[in-house]
C-alpha cells in the first residue's frame, strides 16, 4: 500500500439548482489501495451525493461543486483533478479507474441488451479487444462472479436473472475493466439475507485479488462490520464522525452515531425470552440503553383467527405455436397453518420462496389453486363474495414500498378516509376525525391531513400505510416486507409502533420478512419457507435457538453480525436454488411436517436429502 491516498476528498460542497442549501458541505475523506471505507448514514444524508460527485455524475442531474477538490490516483501513477476535469476525461475514466455498483441492477441494466452485449459494450469502450476476444473474457467475468453457465448466460436478458445474479452481472459489468476503485451504492440492501452474504464475500474476495479501494455506501451498520476497515458517518450532508470499525463501535463519539448504533437488529438479542422486544432507541444526549423492553403480548392460542389449509398458488407459462399453457411453477405448495389472536407469525425465505404469494393468496391476490382458507371459523372460498368481502375489510396489507403503494395524486388523509368509507364504517367529519387521530397514533401529526405522499420521508409514508391498514379496523394486518427497505433507525421506530399497536388492540400480525434479526424482535412464532413449501415451523424460541431444518441455519449463519472481529467465512456458492417448475398436472414432492416436540415441526427430509438440494 502507497502513501497517497488512492483517493483524496477535501472540502467538497455540492449544491442543486434551485436549492438554498448544499446537499453536501465540507466533506473531507480518502480512500487507500485495497482499504474499504464505509460511508454511513441514512437517507438524505448526502451518502449518494457525495459518490456521484466522485464520478461527476452529479452534472447530469443539475449538481455543482462549489468548492472543494477531488483527486485520484490513476493506474498509471497521474494524480487527476476531477473537479476541474471535462466530461471528455471524465468518459474515460468511469469504468477504467473508477466503476460503480448501483443499489437496484434492474434499473442500472438495459433491458433490450442481453447481459453478454452489455458486458461486450463495456469492455470494448476502455480495452482494445475484437468481438470475439470481448466475448471471452466476458464469459471469464460471469465466471468469476460465480454465475452458473456463464457463457449460456451471456444470452440472456436481465428480466430472466433473479435479483441476486441481477447484482453478480453489475458487478461483473463494474470490474470488467480492473478498476483502481469501485464505489459501491448500498448494493446489498434490497437482497436476501443469503444472497447479501454470498455479494459482500464475492466482493471482498475480488477486493483482495485485484487490489481495490472500496468505497461502500450503506446505511446497514451489521453489513459495516462485516467489509470496512474504517467508516465515516454522515448526517445531513455533513460528515460528522470518522473512525476504524473497531473504535466507532466500541466506543462512538457523537450522539447520531450511538443512536444508529442502538438501532441494529442484533441476532441473539431475544436470547431466553418468549415475548417480542422492543428497539430501546437513544435519544440525543442519553447514555446507551441497557436492556431492550420486552413487549408483553400474550397471544390468545385458544381458537384461530385465521387458518390456511394446504395452501396452492400456480401460475401458467404458456408455450408452443399455440401459446398453450405447458407447465406451471409451483409457486405455494400445500401450504398449512394457523395465526391466533393477538399473535405474529413471521414467514421468512428467501426471494422465491413463496411468502409473498402466500400472503396474498389470503386475500385471493394471488390466484388460489387449491386449499382452504378458514377466517373467525368460517371457510371463504374465492368465489365467496361476501365472504372475501368480511376478509378484505379485516385483513389488511402493508406494503414493502410505501410509496409505490400510496397514490401520489391522492392527499393521505383521502387515502387513510377511503378504506372507512369503502367499508361504511364512517364518513365526512367523523371519518376526518378518526383519520387525523390514527396519523396522532402512529406519530404524525393531524395538520398533515392535506399533505401529498411526496411531501413525507420514507419513514413517515410507512406510517401512513400503517395508518391506512388500521382505518377498516381489521382483525389482522400482513407486513409485507414492512421495513426492510427503510434506514434502520426509521426501521426500528416502525417495528416499535408495530408491537406497540399489537399490545394496544391486540392485532393479530403475519409479518412477512427475509431479515431475520428483525424476525426475531417482532414474532411469536416462525414459518420457514423453502420452495414454497414450510420446512420448519414454531415458536420463535424453538426455531431461533434450536433451528433443525439445515436451511433455517443457512438463513440464520447468512445474517450480518454487527460487531468488529466477528467476520465470518462466507458461503460462496452461488448456484441458483431450482424453482418448481413442472409440465402440467405433475406434482411437487412433499415432505411431511414432524413434530419433536412442543409443537416445533420440522420437514422430515432434513434429514436425508435436502442438504444436497441447498
Amino acid at each position: 500500500m502507497t502513501h497517497s491516498p488512492l483517493l483524496e476528498v477535501k472540502n467538497l460542497t455540492v449544491r442543486f439548482d434551485g436549492s438554498a442549501t448544499p446537499a453536501v458541505q465540507d466533506i473531507s475523506l480518502h480512500v487507500n489501495a485495497g482499504e474499504t471505507l464505509a460511508i454511513v448514514g441514512e437517507s438524505g444524508s448526502g451518502k449518494s451525493v457525495t459518490s456521484m460527485a466522485v464520478m461527476r455524475l452529479n452534472d447530469f442531474a443539475g449538481g455543482k461543486i462549489e468548492q472543494g477538490s477531488i483527486r485520484l490516483r490513476r493506474a498509471d501513477g497521474s494524480v487527476l483533478d476531477i473537479e476541474s476535469a471535462d466530461q471528455a476525461v471524465m468518459r474515460k475514466v468511469r469504468g477504467s479507474d473508477i466503476a460503480m455498483i448501483f443499489q437496484e441492477p434492474m434499473t442500472s441494466l438495459n433491458p433490450v441488451m442481453t447481459i453478454g452485449d452489455q458486458l461486450v459494450e463495456a469492455i470494448r469502450l476502455h480495452q482494445d479487444k475484437s468481438v470475439a476476444e470481448a466475448r471471452n473474457e466476458a464469459a471469464r467475468l460471469l465466471d468469476l462472479v460465480r454465475i452458473p453457465g456463464a457463457r449460456a448466460a451471456l444470452a440472456r436478458y436481465p428480466h430472466e436473472f433473479s435479483g441476486g445474479m441481477r447484482q453478480r452481472a453489475m458487478i461483473s459489468i463494474a470490474l470488467s475493466c480492473r478498476p483502481s476503485l469501485l464505489i459501491a451504492d448500498e448494493p446489498t440492501t434490497a437482497l436476501d439475507v443469503t444472497i447479501q452474504a454470498q455479494i459482500l464475500g464475492l466482493m471482498r474476495d475480488l477486493q483482495k485479488e485485484m487490489g481495490m479501494g472500496m468505497m461502500f455506501i450503506t446505511h446497514d451498520l451489521g453489513v459495516v462490520a462485516e467489509v470496512a476497515d474504517r467508516a465515516v458517518v454522515m448526517r445531513r450532508g455533513r460528515l460528522i464522525e470518522e473512525a476504524s470499525i473497531d473504535a466507532l463501535f466500541r466506543a462512538p463519539k457523537e450522539d447520531y452515531t450511538r443512536r444508529l448504533l442502538s438501532a441494529v437488529p442484533r441476532l441473539g438479542a431475544t436470547l431466553g425470552t418468549d415475548q417480542p422486544l422492543r428497539f430501546d432507541l437513544i435519544e440525543d444526549g442519553e447514555a446507551a440503553p441497557t436492556a431492550a423492553p420486552v413487549v408483553d403480548v400474550v397471544p390468545d392460542m385458544a381458537a384461530p383467527i385465521l387458518s390456511a389449509r394446504e395452501l396452492e398458488v400456480r401460475f401458467p407459462i404458456k408455450g408452443g405455436i399455440w401459446g398453450r399453457v405447458q407447465r406451471e411453477v409451483h409457486a405455494v405448495e400445500k401450504v398449512s397453518f394457523d395465526l391466533h389472536r393477538g399473535e405474529t407469525l413471521a414467514l421468512v425465505g428467501e426471494s422465491g420462496s413463496g411468502k409473498t404469494t402466500t400472503g396474498r393468496a389470503l386475500l385471493s391476490l394471488a390466484p388460489r389453486s387449491g386449499g382452504q382458507i378458514v377466517f373467525d371459523g368460517q371457510a371463504i372460498g374465492p368465489n365467496n363474495a361476501q365472504g372475501m368481502a368480511v376478509l378484505q375489510r379485516n385483513i389488511q396489507f402493508i406494503f414493502q414500498d410505501p410509496y409505490a403503494s400510496l397514490d401520489p395524486r391522492m392527499r393521505i388523509g383521502k387515502s387513510i378516509t377511503e378504506p372507512m368509507e369503502i367499508h361504511g364504517l364512517a364518513r365526512g367529519s367523523e371519518a376526518r376525525r378518526r383519520a387525523e387521530a390514527l396519523l396522532e397514533r402512529v406519530g404524525l401529526s393531524a395538520d398533515m391531513f392535506d399533505r401529498f405522499p411526496h411531501q413525507f420521508s420514507g419513514g413517515q409514508r410507512q406510517r401512513i400505510c400503517i395508518a391506512r391498514a388500521l382505518a377498516a379496523e381489521p382483525k389482522v394486518i400482513i407486513a409485507d416486507e414492512s421495513v426492510s427497505a427503510l434506514d434502520v433507525s426509521v426501521q426500528a421506530q416502525v417495528v416499535n409502533l408495530l408491537l406497540d399497536l399489537q399490545a394496544e388492540t391486540g392485532i393479530s400480525m403475519l409479518f412477512i420478512s427475509h431479515d431475520m434479526a428483525v424476525v426475531e424482535r417482532v414474532s411469536h412464532r416462525v414459518a420457514v419457507l423453502y420452495l414454497g413449501q414450510i420446512v420448519e415451523i414454531g415458536t420463535r424460541r424453538q426455531v431461533f435457538e434450536n433451528p433443525q431444518h439445515p436451511y433455517t441455519r443457512r438463513l440464520l449463519s447468512a445474517v450480518p453480525i454487527a460487531e468488529p472481529g466477528k467476520r465470518k467465512a462466507f458461503n460462496l456458492d452461488m448456484s441458483e436454488p431450482k424453482g418448481a417448475i413442472l409440465p402440467v398436472g405433475a406434482s411437487v414432492p412433499l415432505a411431511p411436517l414432524v413434530d419433536i416436540g412442543g409443537g416445533h415441526r420440522v420437514a422430515q427430509h432434513a434429514i436425508g436429502d435436502f442438504k444436497a438440494a441447498v
